[in-house]
């Protein structure tokens, strides 16, 4: 199975691989033949809570979000801003993933689905550290896990779904971060993560060199990580109630040190992938197609006739949306955030094929009068709205992401269900999209967030964005509303 017109556009043109999506300026009704419908979770999310294995096996309890939402001390703490949800009440996915992969495609009329492979339900124990080479990182596979992401790549591919497949979705094995302890004291935490690059960065090329080959005959498309503005924000700079990540501390240095480490960090996983991954899932012989997901929003000033909002305007737009791709498309490296490269990285350009977006909303900010961190000379505005829904924003990230032709994919979109129907929310941000398809932004698909209602990090089950309505107790699923409408838009193909 191959995202076909995906890897077209990412490895050269070959004969038999079918129709490409023409890039089109006339206006469309439908979305183009071959573009691709899908749903979209991670695993930490919804793995937790199996109806009837023990949950010792369900859970996968050496990550560091494991230790995150489960440390009592940690939940007691006021600024981690834990729920305190047992994560027996996710939905049991890594027992019911046969069932929902037959849902998303008879029940949804989706071709495609995203997921995440965790770690830590590979590589459980510290001595796996020990391993230069993937032989040798092979020796310490936990068996049971590797069983597990045979068998559920194997079952994606027998729903007919194509598999879109997210490495490092937010989490890490708990013996390269340990977010407790680094929340206690970042100097003297032994295990400290994205910040220790020196340690992290051989550890992940080889995790992500084993995933290549071991599971690169199931999977052709891969992304490298999900997110890593949020990883940035909320572990490090600026966590909040709305999230937290391990290890939940507030020093803007170390954040925007993280921040050049996920650039490095993604180059090392692609260059990774790229070197193990090279047989596809038809077994022709084509490499992987890699990219990374981004969290794009849409910007607004406070006040449209300030000329310093204006200008918080574009700064945003350039810390928010466009630094992290310049350093992983261009290799420019901007430290002081003043809108000029100190340097361009040759060993980081060049390593994308194609971009994931996740839209969720649109930031109002306002212009300062200086740098809120200082030395970083564009992060000088301030959001005034946080969390906003706005259809027409998602033509506007896609604008962006186009800036850098590459071809992509919306890897997330959604809300909780406030739109029962899916005519307030779904409908129009689908129109948006379409018009910058029409437009010719190069989008190839659209993952709506999510199949089920799961664990969503910090806020436990409090949060509900599934198209499925999860009972946290019996485990049964309901499709919404909002999901019947998304079935008929994949089989009509119109917003």
């Amino acid at each position: 199975m191959v995202i076909t017109f995906l890897l077209v556009a990412c490895t050269g043109p070959r004969e038999d691989t079918g129709p490409v999506p023409p890039l089109t300026a006339v206006p469309l009704t439908a979305f183009p033949e071959g573009f691709q419908w899908g749903t979209a979770v991670a695993g930490f999310q919804v793995d937790a809570g199996c109806p009837t294995l023990p949950a010792e096996r369900c859970e996968d309890r050496a990550s560091d979000w494991y230790q995150w939402v489960t440390d009592p001390e940690l939940i007691g703490e006021t600024d981690t801003y834990l729920s305190g949800d047992p994560l027996a009440l996710a939905p049991g996915h890594y027992e019911l993933y046969a069932e929902d992969l037959a849902r998303a495609r008879d029940e949804l009329g989706t071709d495609a689905f995203r997921t995440s492979i965790e770690w830590s339900r590979l590589f459980p124990d510290g001595a796996a550290e020990s391993a230069t080479t993937v032989d040798e990182l092979r020796a310490h596979v936990s068996a049971d896990g590797l069983a597990f992401y045979r068998a559920y790549f194997d079952a994606i591919a027998a729903a007919g779904l194509t598999p879109v497949v997210t490495l490092n979705h937010y989490t890490l094995p708990l013996w390269l971060h340990d977010g407790k302890a680094c929340h206690a004291d970042l100097d003297t935490c032994a295990d400290r993560g994205w910040v220790d690059m020196a340690r992290l960065r051989p550890a992940l090329s080889l995790y992500s060199a084993f995933c290549a080959e071991e599971f690169g005959g199931r999977v052709d498309t891969w992304a490298t990580l999900n997110e890593p503005l949020a990883v940035v924000l909320a572990g490090y700079l600026l966590p909040s109630p709305d999230r937290t990540n391990p290890p939940g501390i507030k020093d803007a240095d170390v954040a925007f040190d993280v921040f050049w480490n996920l650039v490095e960090g993604h180059a090392a996983m692609y260059d990774a992938v790229k070197a193990h991954d090279l047989v596809d899932a038809d077994g022709d012989g084509v490499a992987s197609s890699i990219g990374v997901v981004h969290n794009l929003v849409a910007l607004a000033p406070v006040d449209a006739g300030e000329e310093a909002d204006l200008v918080a305007v574009e700064h945003a737009d350039y810390v928010y949306n466009r630094l992290f791709l310049n350093g992983t498309v261009r290799g420019e490296i901007d430290r002081d955030m003043d809108g000029v490269a100190e340097e361009t990285r040759a060993d980081l350009a060049g390593r994308m094929d194609w971009l994931g977006i996740n839209y969720y909303t649109r930031l109002t900010v306002q212009g300062l009068a200086g740098p809120l961190y200082a030395g970083y000379a564009r992060f000088d505005f301030f959001p005034t709205v946080f969390w906003e829904e706005y259809p027409d924003g998602l033509y506007d990230v896609v604008a962006v992401g186009a800036d850098y032709g590459l071809p992509m994919m919306i890897t997330e979109n959604g809300t909780q269900p406030t739109d029962e129907s899916g005519e307030v929310f779904l409908r129009p941000h689908l129109a948006a999209l379409l018009r910058a398809i029409s437009d010719g932004m190069d989008v190839r698909g659209y993952f709506y967030w999510s199949l089920l209602d799961n664990y969503e990090w910090n806020h436990g089950m409090g949060m509900r964005f599934g198209l499925y309505e999860v009972d946290t107790v019996t485990k049964a699923r309901t499709l919404r509303p909002i999901g019947a409408t998304y079935a008929t838009i994949t089989a009509t193909g119109e917003p």
